[in-house]
């Protein structure tokens, strides 16, 4: 079981079923234009999945660099996506 949290088979299988939990979303948006609109929540998907990554890359033992480059690529996106709901 420790082997399945250190080699990020774990982040990996949460990766995989957020990209499925997006690629539904959209799709049943197109099909009835009910749900939630994909612009609505990419970008904060976006962010949590840079965050995943990031913490891919701390438990796996990736060079620190990697990590900060997906903790800047979360903030990015979480700015934009912010910046897109600000009223």
């Amino acid at each position: 079981m420790q082997d399945w949290f250190a080699s990020g088979r774990l982040i990996d299988v949460a990766l995989t079923m957020t990209a499925l939990e997006a690629v539904a979303v959209v799709l049943y948006f197109r099909r009835t234009g009910r749900g939630i609109a994909p612009a609505d929540f990419l970008g904060n998907l976006a962010s949590g999945v840079c965050l995943m990554l990031a913490l891919r890359c701390g438990v796996t033992g990736a060079w620190w660099g990697w990590i900060a480059l997906w903790l800047s690529a979360a903030l990015v996106a979480h700015l934009a996506d912010v910046r897109r709901r600000w009223r």
